[in-house]
């Protein structure tokens, strides 16, 4: 049986659901292969969207037209929005989501697109013909023609589970892998590697004494991922946290040898940044308590998650340890904690657009890329969605820039650093962080996305009425003069300087005790305008409140942005003799002289070169 399509995505997870459904809504005739129909959109680790760094790629999604933003408000069950006491450039969305609805609310969006089809089977061959994309062939011999593949196949690429010394092949707990389809790319050149992750133990609700737990509760205000949801619709539910303590690492610590991680059995690099519990006892062997988060599952379900707890120890460790915490002496579970071990493909062999230098029209987004995380996979599958569509049609190259996006940050970091260790996404990795809020993503996306033809016309119009709303704002807080007699006793009252003479209200603001809302309170004008905004009032108000609060930062961070894009023309090889620049840092002295890059840009994307080292040679550069 052959079919033939214009794009074939292999895996259904949250890379491969944004990029059938970035292609399909392009217009591309689309069909995405999975494995198994009722795991679309599995969340195989933690049942969670955002966190920091993490939040802000989802709205960037969101606001370039992908669906995971939507899906994650359809079914959160708790919300919070991180670093608040922070500035706004560190605010991070995060939501608990119900796992199972979250699968089922992403079955629904694709089922829904046009141009795009599901297909149950698995894919074991690439095919490819004078180093170009034909299509790919299936285990049950189905032939999928198709322009353009994008393999966004996850941990199920050889994947290997373990617990303790008991290993099986797997690409999540109690479902297959994949094999012959690395090896089917790999003969056109592409390289391969190992890399691991974990989870933690499932724990059953009516086993733990939660009245010995701190609560911690989430958010119900007006913050959400998407700029199009509604509110929130399910229960919202509260967290719990604990701590392990010396016995808990003594049972661990005497566990090592029996452990894949430290017996030799597991030789791939797992991810720094989401350590196992072994891993925690072994690094800091001073640390007398790790701190735990236990985490619903699901509205209904008894299911909890027990977040920075992941191991792959024998089960019984698992169980003897955990059962040292007083809140956990009569733990039942579900399933123990596993590692996984997986292949990936080296992202330097990729374009910005993740189209393979190697293979025309082959596109790979995700896990398979050496990332780690649901959103940075689901950033990557939009684009490779998007560029795979453009390939197929006709069209410029669609990239993000590193002061466009953090998706812009994440994809250059792979393309041009590569990966030693799984990759995540973190603030500190962004120059520009101030111009990648989370509040405005849509502002700096939308309309390129609406350009291409993603984006909606609802979505656009939207934009355009919020930016319409912002700009009053801010044009009244520029126009509007205060007398102190007007405002003393208010200013005082908020516990910040009276005026000596009149200023005017932009000045005010950037107080920080003083907002926009207790300003509105006192000023009819502002307060008039405020109440006429009809549809997201808050969102609208608090973006408007940030920009004129950190506008001279802001405007920092772009004159710097765009000396960077300056960059690529500055040439510095043989210019510097870089040991002997002292106001750099040591690590930033070795790979300079090691790579000596050609230009200043190129230079700024080594690793361990930190943009105040680029700094130190414009400086240089400019005596």
């Amino acid at each position: 049986m052959e079919f033939f399509y214009d794009v074939v995505v292999i895996g259904a997870g949250h890379a491969g659901c944004e990029a059938a459904a970035a292609s399909a809504n392009m217009g591309s005739k689309t069909c995405l292969i999975t494995m198994d129909m009722n795991k679309i959109g599995q969340m195989s680790c933690n049942p969670a969207i955002g966190g920091i760094a993490k939040g802000q790629i989802v709205r960037e999604i969101d606001a370039l037209g992908g669906y995971t933003g939507i899906v994650t408000d359809r079914t959160a069950i708790q919300f919070r929005m991180l670093n608040r006491s922070k500035g706004p450039a560190m605010w991070s969305p995060r939501a608990q989501c119900d796992r199972e609805k979250f699968i089922w609310s992403w079955r629904e969006v694709l089922d829904n697109i046009p141009n795009l089809n599901i297909w149950q089977d698995t894919v074991d061959e690439l095919l490819v013909e004078n180093g170009e994309v034909t299509g790919v062939r299936t285990v049950w011999g189905v032939i999928f023609h198709a322009k353009c593949v994008i393999v966004t196949a996850g941990t199920f690429l050889n994947g290997l589970l373990h617990v303790g010394r008991v290993q099986l092949p797997g690409g999540r707990m109690a479902e297959p892998a994949s094999y012959h389809l690395t090896e089917s790319i790999a003969r056109h050149g592409i390289t391969v590697g190992r890399m691991k992750t974990g989870t933690p133990v499932r724990i059953d609700k009516r086993s733990v004494h939660l009245d010995e737990m701190e609560i911690q509760d989430g958010e119900n205000d007006f913050h959400s991922f998407s700029y199009m949801s509604e509110p929130r619709k399910l229960k919202q539910l509260c967290c719990w946290t604990c701590y392990t303590n010396p016995e808990v690492h003594r049972i661990l610590r005497e566990g090592l040898p029996e452990s894949p991680l430290y017996n030799g059995q597991i030789q791939s690099i797992g991810p720094r940044y989401c350590p196992s519990i072994e891993t925690k006892i072994v690094t800091f062997p001073d640390k007398e308590q790790h701190q735990l988060f236990l985490e619903p599952e699901g509205e209904t379900t008894n299911e909890l998650y027990l977040n920075g707890f992941s191991s792959s120890l024998p089960m019984e460790i698992q169980l003897e340890a955990l059962r040292q915490v007083p809140a956990f002496r009569d733990i039942a579970v579900y399933r123990p904690g596993y590692a996984i071990e997986y292949d990936y493909f080296d992202p330097t062999q990729l374009r910005h657009t993740l189209e393979s230098k190697l293979v025309k029209g082959l596109f790979l987004a995700g896990q398979v890329n050496g990332t780690t995380g649901y959103e940075e996979a689901a950033g990557q599958g939009l684009v490779a969605g998007i560029n795979a569509h453009i390939s197929c049609h006709g069209g410029e190259p669609f990239t993000l820039g590193r002061d466009e996006a953090y998706i812009g940050v994440l994809i250059d970091d792979l393309v041009t650093k590569g990966v030693d260790e799984p990759y995540r996404m973190f603030t500190s990795r962004a120059e520009y962080r101030i111009l990648l809020r989370q509040d405005d993503a849509d502002m700096r996306l939308t309309e390129r996305s609406y350009r291409l033809g993603l984006a909606s016309q609802e979505r656009y119009d939207h934009l355009c009425r919020k930016r319409e709303k912002i700009n009053e704002i801010i044009a009244l807080t520029k126009a509007f003069s205060i007398k102190p007699a007007l405002i003393n006793d208010t200013l005082e009252s908020l516990g910040t300087t009276p005026l000596a003479h009149g200023c005017k209200l932009i000045d005010l603001i950037g107080r920080p005790q003083i907002t926009l809302a207790n300003m509105s309170e006192v000023i009819r004008p502002l307060g008039a305008l405020i109440g006429d905004i009809a549809d997201r009032k808050e969102e609208i108000v608090e973006a408007a409140e940030i920009k004129i609060k950190y506008q001279g930062y802001i405007e920092r961070e772009k004159m710097i942005a765009d000396k960077m894009q300056r960059l690529e023309s500055i040439k510095i090889r043989g210019r510097f003799d870089y040991n002997e620049l002292q106001s750099l840092s040591t690590e930033a002295r070795q790979k300079l002289t090691k790579i000596d890059p050609e230009t200043l840009a190129q230079a700024s994307r080594i690793p361990g070169v930190s943009p105040s080292d680029i700094n130190v040679l414009l400086v240089l550069l400019g005596r």
